[in-house]
């Protein structure tokens, strides 16, 4: 069994960060959303990866190299540009050939990884097996409808009107079956070959779709509201840890980990944190649920529930929370500016004036 992974897209919702890096490689608890998933087709036994790249390849050949430090081989498969991800399965044909194969979207995150999901395609075998969750706007999503014996009977990509609250999580199996259902079907009106058209075709064919409901937690990161809730659900299950190095000036309270070479000076941390290797924190407050990347620094501020990427600065700034700060960014104090009313009065004025 091979598995199919898809980092080509590119992160409109998380701009202005992915004007200058791929999404699939936004850190949450200091390590890619890519890597959790890279991480979880490795666990589940698989070792041959092709991933699909586009405008953002070289960073991502960069970070993840031949695959060998998650115990995966890895073959990039170049996309010019996204055009769906059936087209994506379409344009991995020679890579895929005829084995199952898992296809996993990069940007998405999955609590408990996808063995089990695996090992029960591995056991029965159907020709697709969709992963469902209940969410709160299906609209956003592909839905799939389920019949009284829970069986797919019907999908849609983005519905105006939704016959269920069942969307699709990014993670799908497949036999072989598919190649022959992504070359029949057309593009949708937003000029993509969609999946979810591909599977319905299985389903017209008479194929055996079989889904999965999980109850357990998945996000895709594509925005910072769901980058921040991926990043507090992976430090809570953090155990503390100091390697670094933490004055007696400073308090450490809880789910703490502070990498090697980081230091903490006349601070308090109260966790779920974790602070980066080579960053240093000064006279601040870091609060719960905030990752610091390495070679930052954060002096006289205080943070909470924000993620900072590497080799960024902040520096007296006061609270700063529920963010998303990029890479090499400084965030200081905005010069002071002398208070003043600007006033164009007409004959016989009052004016009263609160100072």
């Amino acid at each position: 069994m091979k598995a199919l992974v898809l980092s080509g897209g590119a992160g409109t919702r998380l701009r202005p960060i992915t004007h200058t890096s791929a999404k699939q490689l936004v850190p949450v608890a200091n390590k890619a959303v890519l890597f959790y998933g890279l991480e979880s087709i490795a666990d589940a036994g698989i070792t041959e990866v092709g991933l699909v790249v586009g405008d953002t390849a070289e960073e991502i050949q960069e970070a993840v190299g031949d695959g060998s430090k998650f115990g995966l081989e890895i073959t990039y498969i170049p996309q010019e540009r996204p055009l769906g991800l059936a087209h994506a399965v379409l344009i991995a044909r020679d890579f895929l050939g005829d084995d199952d194969f898992v296809m996993y979207l990069g940007d998405n995150f999955i609590v408990g990884g996808i063995t089990g999901l695996v090992e029960e395609f591995r056991t029965s075998r159907p020709d697709a097996q969709i992963l469902l969750t209940h969410v709160a706007d299906p609209r956003a999503f592909g839905v799939a409808e389920l019949g009284p014996a829970g069986q797919v009977i019907g999908l849609e990509e983005k519905p105006e009107r939704p016959k269920s609250d069942l969307a699709l999580v990014g993670v799908y199996l497949f036999t072989p079956a598919v190649h022959e259902a992504v070359r029949a079907i057309a593009p949708s009106w937003r000029g993509e070959l969609e999946i979810t058209h591909a599977i319905q075709h299985l389903l017209d064919s008479g194929a055996d779709v079989r889904s999965t409901v999980i109850h357990g937690y998945w996000k895709d990161t594509g925005n910072v509201v769901d980058m921040l809730e991926v990043n507090r659900t992976v430090l809570e299950t953090m155990e503390r840890r100091i390697d670094g190095e933490v004055d007696e000036a400073s308090e450490t309270v809880g789910r703490v980990v502070v990498e090697r070479g980081a230091r903490v000076i006349g601070s308090r941390i109260v966790g779920p944190v974790v602070i980066g290797s080579g960053t240093v924190v000064t006279d601040s407050y870091v609060g719960p649920f905030t990752s610091v990347a390495e070679n930052c620094r954060i002096k006289d501020s205080e943070l909470e529930f924000s993620i900072v990427l590497r080799d960024s600065s902040i520096d007296g700034v006061g609270r700063i929370e529920n963010s998303l700060i990029g890479r090499h960014v400084e965030v200081t104090p905005a010069p002071s500016v002398p208070s003043a009313h600007r006033l164009v009065l007409g004959d016989h004025s009052t004016v009263q004036i609160h100072t």
